[in-house]
């Protein structure tokens, strides 16, 4: 009969509280204080893993998990809680080592698809809602490209949860509307650089002009002059209000493109100078 217990590692599950277990070793990271806010704020019981704990003299080293034991002690407001460890008794310093380096490069990452799909599939309202926004447009969620996709899922709901319900739906009436749907016209820098509009210049920047003034020129072009002026969608949101701005006396001010702090999305941004609407598309 063939052994299989060479592929069983040769460990056992105790719980531990919290103070007995150590986690500052030399190789481990910083721990994450933004992602230990996060973590705390939307805990789950169900998304906590056993600790992988290595049992050297006694002591009890945590080698996967430290982010994990700090979550719960903060939670539940104590380091007597204990917690579910995976015990490993024949681990020298450097195998541990060797483990935390090495821990992610066999594990594959859900895709923003993947993950956006399963919260449909547990009904999770945020996602269902962008999901039936998206389909009233007549299009689509999807991972690959085709007529009448939308792949920008991590950005449909990144302005979703910063902007709200009503920025998304604007920005994808005026995407939609101007583009017709033009694949090129959905990406997220786009998106994005629509949502920066809107949350910067609300109604004073009226729909049919920005259909007929921004739709003149193609998505391509909205993204080659965007990619000159700066990177990232601050940048075609620069180029979609130059096309919004040609030929008119009295356009939007640029100044108001950066005073609205709630519309900084990937970097903070301190602008003193207005920007000249001088640059021409190719």
């Amino acid at each position: 009969m063939e052994d299989y217990h060479e592929y069983v590692p040769n460990v056992y599950f105790e719980q531990i509280p919290i103070k007995n277990l150590v986690s500052n070793q030399d190789y481990q990271r910083n721990l994450a204080v933004s992602h230990l806010r996060r973590t705390i704020e939307n805990f789950d019981l169900y998304q906590i893993n056993p600790v992988k704990v290595s049992r050297r003299d006694g002591v009890n080293y945590v080698f996967n998990g430290q982010h994990t034991i700090e979550v719960i002690a903060a939670v539940s407001e104590s380091r007597e809680t204990p917690v579910w460890c995976m015990i490993y008794d024949d681990l020298e310093y450097s195998q541990e080592a060797n483990i935390f380096a090495n821990q992610m490069k066999c594990i594959k990452p859900l895709l923003p698809y993947e993950v956006f799909m399963a919260n449909v599939e547990a009904g999770n309202d945020d996602q269902l809602l962008i999901k039936s926004l998206v389909e009233s447009y007549g299009m689509f969620i999807s991972q690959n490209k085709a007529p009448g996709s939308i792949c920008a899922i991590a950005c449909l709901e990144d302005i979703y949860h910063k902007f709200g319900f009503h920025v998304l739906d604007r920005t994808l009436r005026l995407c939609i509307g101007t583009w017709e749907g033009d694949y090129n016209s959905l990406s997220a820098n786009m998106l994005k650089g629509i949502a920066l509009m809107i949350v910067a210049f609300g109604e004073s920047m009226k729909d049919d002009l920005f259909k007929e003034k921004v739709g003149a020129f193609s998505a391509r072009e909205i993204s080659r002059t965007a990619k000159e002026r700066r990177a990232g969608s601050r940048g075609y949101a620069e180029s979609i209000l130059i096309a919004y701005n040609k030929k008119m006396k009295a356009g939007l001010q640029w100044s108001k493109l950066y005073q609205s702090q709630s519309a900084v999305s990937e970097e903070s941004l301190h602008f003193g100078q207005a920007y000249s609407a001088t640059v021409c598309f190719h």
